[in-house]
C-alpha cells in the first residue's frame, strides 16, 4: 500500500491545539520515529575546559509533543496522521543537545545541582521545528529547524553571546520515511554550529 502523504484533511478530527488538524495519508500505518543528530568532527579553539550551566530549553507548544507538525504555504498547521516521535520532540531535542556536547571541545554542559562550577549559562529557545509544505501538498516538503542561543556570564550576568542557528533541508520525497532523515540533517547542522559557537566563546574575562 502506498505510504505517500497527501494534504487531505480530516475536518472532524478534534485535537487540543486550536487551528491544527490531521493530515490523512492514503494508508499510513501508525509508526514511531526518532530524530538523531550526527555531528561531523570539528576543530575547537585551544584552551582550558569551562563549565556551562544549561538552562531549561524553550520549545513551541505546537511541535513540542510527539506528533510531527506541518505548515502549508497559507500558514495552516496540521499533524501527519499515523506517525509520531518515540518521545515528545522537546525531550528528544534536549537529549540530542546533551549528546552533541559530549563529542569534544572545551565547553562542558552542567545541570543544576552539579558540584562543578559553571562559568557561563546557556539558554536555548527552539523557534521552529516543523515540516513546511511550501510547494504544495503533494510535493516534497522542507524541514525547518531554528534554535536561538543566549550565553551569559554567571559572574555578572553580562551577555557573552547571542545567535540564531537555522537549517532548511528539503526531504527527498513526500513520505515520512524521507521527512525524518531531513530532520536528522537539519538538526545535525544546527547543533554542529551551536557546539562550535559555544566552544568559541571568549573565556579570557571569565
Amino acid at each position: 500500500m502506498s505510504r505517500r502523504l497527501t494534504a487531505a484533511v480530516l475536518t472532524l478530527t478534534a485535537i487540543a491545539l486550536t487551528g491544527c488538524i490531521s493530515l490523512f495519508p492514503k494508508a499510513e500505518p501508525a509508526r514511531l520515529y526518532r530524530f538523531e543528530a550526527r555531528l561531523t568532527a570539528q576543530a575547537f579553539p585551544p584552551g582550558d575546559l569551562f563549565g556551562v550551566l544549561r538552562l531549561q530549553s524553550g520549545f513551541p507548544r505546537a511541535s513540542a509533543g510527539d506528533r510531527i507538525l506541518t505548515v502549508n504555504a497559507q500558514g495552516e498547521a496540521a499533524y501527519i496522521a499515523g506517525a509520531r516521535w518515540v518521545s515528545p520532540a522537546s525531550v528528544l531535542f534536549d537529549e540530542q543537545v546533551s549528546t552533541a556536547f559530549q563529542n569534544g571541545g572545551r565547553a562542558r554542559l552542567i545541570s543544576r545541582g552539579e558540584v562543578i562550577r559553571a562559568v557561563y549559562s546557556l539558554k536555548l529557545d527552539v523557534q521552529s521545528f516543523e515540516t513546511v509544505y511550501d510547494q504544495g501538498p503533494k510535493a516534497a516538503p522542507v524541514v525547518v529547524v531554528a534554535v536561538r542561543g543566549v550565553i551569559t556570564r554567571n559572574r555578572d550576568r553580562a551577555l557573552a553571546g547571542e545567535q540564531t542557528f537555522t537549517a532548511r533541508i528539503r526531504a527527498a520525497d513526500n513520505r515520512v520515511s524521507a521527512i525524518v532523515p531531513a530532520y536528522n540533517q537539519a538538526l545535525s547542522e544546527v547543533l554542529g554550529q551551536l557546539v562550535g559557537w559555544v566552544n568559541a566563546v571568549d573565556t579570557t574575562d571569565k
